[in-house]
């Protein structure tokens, strides 16, 4: 990948891609001691930055290779960026997905006039389904990131880093093959060998990890994460030398992390990112900088209602802003409602009850109370806790994924 390369693929993509210009981010800046911006690549025209690489790829080919159909295997974002250049080249487009994509990738990918076959249950899977059909139909595969063309068309988003912030000092990438990396610290390289490029993996995805510490590429057994876009065993050996040489470190982040990522974003920028451009925004408080101008890639925001759902209440959970406990009380009219009285007076607000008088084949033993609230956070939560203790109940407080 060189400057050229680089200044091609901004043509070609001049005019196509959405502008996706820095957010100013004064909460996090505030609770890092940096100057953090975020790159909307959420905001892309099919939401997420797989667009760039994409589209210059299939820019490239010649109408023998477009004739033959093009295929390619993704977990969504690369899907729907592969679809929709496709369509705008009059190509017929192909794509293998895992079972596990969320259904707003696949419902997309279908819009952009793609054919979608679900295959296995992560990328891998798909990725070899794909080989397969290359076989046998003789497609033109359209690789997701081990393809130095694509990789040049993700690292595009460098350039318009430093034409926003031409004083950038770090610049925060997602890493799950290895190609948004690759192309986005060789150009950030390029443009300023001073500047740092820190990669980001969830821990229960750390393939690039595994293959720098390895010296080589390297196969995980098998992959755990909630950012399904980086759910990758085992990343690109074409741009596996790009991120050996110009990423300076990689972060690794816990998936608990990037619940409490998903509240800040939608809280605070009122923005929906999925959970692997999440990475970038949870991975700002393991920095050891401060005063620096960092970058946030937030590298997609396709994500379905359901998983939006999900991450809100468990994030409200993890901080304490919902919980249930459950209380054993005398069957005996006025007790639920002398309960209610205690978590009104500490103003807790209920939002499910269930009142439970067989828990006990005696009655008079006692029945059980389930109460799900709201409250302020862990330390409004204890007072509430204490409060039913005074009174004279003895609360256990109950993990539970269900809320609503």
């Amino acid at each position: 990948m060189t400057l050229e390369d680089f200044k091609a693929a901004r043509k070609v993509l001049d005019g196509v891609l959405a502008p996706t210009h820095l957010i100013p981010s004064p909460a996090f800046s505030k609770a890092t001691g940096n100057n953090v911006y975020l790159k909307p690549e959420n905001m892309q025209i099919t939401g997420a930055y797989k667009l760039r690489g994409a589209y210059f790829k299939i820019s490239t080919l010649t109408d023998e290779q477009k004739a033959k159909g093009l295929i390619t295997a993704s977990a969504g974002n690369h899907a729907q960026g592969v679809a929709y250049a496709a369509q705008h080249a009059g190509v017929e487009a192909t794509i293998v997905m895992p079972t596990t994509t969320p259904l707003v990738k696949v419902n997309n990918t279908k819009d952009y006039g793609a054919k979608v076959v679900l295959h296995g249950e992560t990328f891998d899977d798909a990725a070899a389904e794909a080989q397969r059909l290359v076989k046998e139909k003789g497609y033109t595969y359209i690789p997701p990131f081990n393809d130095l063309t694509v990789a040049t068309g993700q690292g595009t988003i460098s350039y318009e880093i430093f034409s926003d912030l031409p004083e950038v000092d770090i610049i925060l990438v997602p890493i799950g093959g290895g190609g948004l990396a690759a192309g986005v610290s060789t150009l950030a390289k390029l443009l300023n060998p001073t500047v740092k490029v820190i990669g980001v993996e969830p821990a229960g995805a750390a393939s690039m990890t595994a293959c720098l510490e390895a010296g080589h590429v390297v196969t995980l057994p098998s992959v755990s994460t909630i950012a399904d876009g980086v759910a990758v065993k085992t990343p690109g050996d074409l741009v596996f030398p790009y991120v050996q040489k110009n990423v300076d470190d990689i972060l690794i982040i816990d998936d608990a992390e990037l619940v409490d990522a998903f509240l800040d974003m939608m809280e605070k920028h009122k923005m929906i990112v999925e959970n692997s451009g999440l990475l970038t925004v949870a991975a700002l408080s393991h920095l050891k900088a401060e005063g620096k101008n960092v970058v946030s890639v937030l590298s997609g925001g396709n994500m379905d209602v359901i998983t939006v759902s999900s991450l809100v209440q468990h994030g409200l959970m993890s901080r304490g802003r919902i919980f249930t406990f459950s209380v054993m009380l005398p069957d005996r009219p006025g007790e639920l409602l002398r309960v209610a009285g205690v978590v009104a007076k500490e103003n807790g607000n209920i939002i499910k009850l269930e009142h439970n008088q067989f828990v006990n084949i005696n009655r008079q033993a006692g029945v059980e109370l389930k109460v799900t609230l709201e409250a302020f956070g862990h330390e409004h939560k204890a007072q509430i806790m204490a409060a039913l203790k005074k009174a004279g109940y003895a609360p256990a407080e109950i993990q539970t994924g269900e809320v609503y």
